[in-house]
C-alpha cells in the first residue's frame, strides 16, 4: 500500500513540467503542485498541524484545494473537507466531532466561522488571504509515514441526524484508486474534468486518480454554468468526465447541443447515484466514442461496483461486479446469503472499507461486522439488491426508501426507471406519503420538457407499465428537483408534512 502524498512525489519525478491542475485561470505543473504543497505543509507545521490533527477543508472546488489536501497529508495530518454550501449550525456540529486543529478555508466563507463557538486557527484563500504566505516557507522535508495512519475523515451528506465522519486510512484511499484507475485505464495522457464537489468522496476521487497516474486534472467549480463546462471540455481536451444523473437530465434538456464539442471524451463515469436507462441510453447515442462506465459506491468504501462497458446491453440496469480486491454478499435479514434473483441488503468487504466513523462506536458497530470465522471485516450498506446468474449486481433502493402501499413493498427506483422513459421526462423522483387507505401512496415528483403533459397522461404511462399498485397515485410537475450538496436528488426535501390524505 502507498499513502496518497507518495502519489504526488512520483508524478513530479516524472512529470515534472506537465500541467497537474488546470483551474481558474491557473496552471499548475506536478513541479510546481509539489513545490507549493510542500511549502504549504511546513507552514502548516509552524501552525502546529502534526501527526494526527484534524484540518478543515472549507473550500470551493479550485487549485487551492488541491494543494491543501497534498499539504495537510505531508504534514502527517487529516484532511476533513466540508462542502462550502454546508450551514453554520451543521459546520459547528463537524467542528465540535472533529475539533479541527486548523481551518483552511476563504475570504468568502469567513462570516461562516465567526459565529461559530472557540478560537481555531484559521488560512483564509483568495484575495487577500493569509494561503499564499505559506507558499514563502521553506518546503517540508518529505517523511516516510504509515500507510495505517487516516487521511480523511469525510462526513457524510445525510441532511437529518448529526452527521457521521468516515474515517479512510491512506491504505483504504490507495486501494480504492489503485482498482478504479485500472478499470478506467487511466494513464498520464488522461485529462479529467471535475465538477461536482471535492469535499465529497466522488470528487476527491478525481483528484488522487489523477496525480497518481500523472494526468492533467481540470477543475470547475460546480455545473451550474453547462455552457461553461463544455466549452472547458472543448478548449482542454477532457478525455474522463464524472457526472451524476442531474448533469446527464440537463445535457438530455438542451436544444441543438453539438456532440462534437465532446469529441476528445473517452470515458464518462456515474457512481453517486442510479443513472436512469433513459439516462444512460441517451448517453450512448450522443456520445458513442466515449465509454460508460456506470459504478456503485458509498463514502464508507469509496467504490464497490463497476459495470465493464461491454456489458452494458447484457445486463441492462445493473451495476456491475466487484471491483479488483472486493468481495460482494447480498444477505436477508438474519445475514444469510441469497440466492440470484432474490433481494436483499449488499455487504462489501476489501481493503478499501473505512475504519469506521469518527467517535461514533455505536454507529460503527451497526454499520460494521467482523466474520467470526474469516476475520473479515463487512460492510453493511443499508441498500438493497438483487444478483444476476452470472453475480452481476442490480441497485433496488435504499431499504430506508422502501415505500408500502397496499401491504406491497415497492422500490422507487422501479417507478423512476418508468417514469424516465416518458417521452419529455427528464428527471423524475418516486416517493412515499401517507395515505389513510393505502398506508402510504407513491407520489412522482416530475420535470418535464412537455408544458401540456397532465398527471393523468404519466399515470396512464406508467399504467403501461407497471403493476397497478406501482402506479403514482400523485404527480406534481416541477421545474428542478432539489439536490443535496453532492449533486443527488434529496428525497427529504421532497416528501411533504406527514399529514394524511382523505
Amino acid at each position: 500500500m502507498t499513502r496518497i502524498e507518495q502519489y504526488l512525489v512520483h508524478s513530479a519525478d516524472l512529470h515534472a513540467d506537465k500541467n497537474a491542475i488546470v483551474s481558474d485561470g491557473m496552471r499548475l505543473s506536478y513541479a510546481d503542485l509539489l513545490d507549493r504543497s510542500a511549502r504549504m505543509a511546513q507552514s502548516l507545521a509552524e501552525h502546529g498541524v502534526g501527526e494526527g490533527e484534524r484540518v478543515i477543508l472549507f473550500l470551493d472546488n479550485g487549485w487551492e484545494f488541491g494543494v491543501a489536501v497534498f499539504a495537510v497529508w505531508m504534514a502527517g495530518a487529516i484532511i476533513c473537507p466540508v462542502n462550502p454550501s454546508t450551514k453554520p449550525s451543521r459546520l459547528q456540529q463537524i467542528v465540535q466531532d472533529c475539533q479541527p486543529c486548523l481551518i483552511i478555508t476563504e475570504t468568502r466563507l469567513v462570516g461562516h466561522l465567526e459565529a461559530m463557538d472557540g478560537d481555531i486557527p484559521c488560512i483564509v484563500a483568495g484575495e487577500g488571504g493569509s494561503l499564499r504566505q505559506t507558499f514563502e516557507s521553506d518546503p517540508f522535508p518529505f517523511l516516510s509515514r504509515s500507510t495505517d495512519a487516516l487521511a480523511a475523515i469525510i462526513y457524510t451528506s445525510g441532511s437529518t441526524g448529526l452527521p457521521k465522519g468516515v474515517m479512510l486510512s491512506h491504505a483504504n484511499l490507495d486501494a480504492a484508486v489503485t482498482s478504479i484507475t485500472s478499470y478506467l485505464g487511466n494513464t498520464f495522457s488522461d485529462v479529467i474534468l471535475v465538477v461536482l464537489p471535492m469535499s465529497f468522496g466522488y470528487g476527491l476521487n478525481q483528484l488522487m486518480s489523477s496525480v497518481k497516474v500523472g494526468a492533467t486534472l481540470v477543475i470547475e467549480r460546480s455545473f451550474a454554468y453547462p455552457e461553461q463546462v463544455y466549452q472547458t471540455i472543448e478548449t482542454e481536451s477532457v478525455t474522463g468526465w464524472p457526472i451524476v444523473p442531474s448533469i446527464a437530465a440537463i445535457m438530455m434538456q438542451a436544444r441543438e447541443l453539438d456532440p462534437g464539442r465532446f469529441a476528445s471524451l473517452r470515458y464518462v463515469t456515474c457512481a453517486a447515484a442510479p443513472l436512469p436507462l433513459a439516462h444512460q441510453d441517451w448517453l450512448r447515442a450522443f456520445l458513442p466514442h466515449a465509454d460508460l462506465f456506470v459504478m456503485y459506491g458509498q463514502t464508507e468504501c469509496t467504490r464497490a461496483t463497476w459495470l465493464p462497458p461491454v456489458e452494458l446491453d447484457r445486463h441492462r440496469g445493473s451495476v456491475g461486479i466487484a471491483m479488483a480486491g472486493v468481495k460482494l454478499r447480498i444477505v436477508d435479514d438474519e445475514g444469510r446469503s441469497l440466492a440470484p434473483g432474490q433481494v436483499g441488503e449488499l455487504l462489501v468487504c476489501g481493503p478499501n472499507v473505512m475504519q469506521g466513523y469518527w467517535r461514533n462506536e455505536e454507529a460503527t458497530r451497526r454499520a460494521l461486522s467482523i466474520d467470526p470465522f474469516t476475520g473479515e471485516c463487512w460492510l453493511r450498506t443499508g441498500d438493497l439488491f438483487s444478483a444476476d446468474e452470472d453475480g452481476f449486481i442490480s441497485f433496488v433502493s435504499r431499504m430506508d426508501d422502501i415505500i408500502k402501499c397496499r401491504g406491497e413493498k415497492v422500490a422507487p427506483h422501479m417507478v423512476e426507471e418508468v417514469l424516465c422513459q416518458m417521452p419529455g421526462i427528464s428527471d423524475a423522483v418516486a416517493i412515499g406519503v401517507p395515505h389513510d387507505l393505502l398506508g402510504q401512496a407513491i407520489k412522482a415528483v416530475i420535470v418535464s420538457q412537455e408544458a401540456q403533459m397532465t398527471a393523468r397522461d404519466v399515470q396512464r404511462f406508467c399504467a403501461r407499465h407497471l403493476e397497478e399498485h406501482m402506479v403514482p397515485k400523485i404527480v406534481e410537475f416541477r421545474n428542478s428537483l432539489p439536490k443535496t450538496p453532492s449533486g443527488k436528488v434529496s428525497r427529504r426535501l421532497l416528501i411533504e408534512p406527514e399529514q394524511p390524505m382523505e
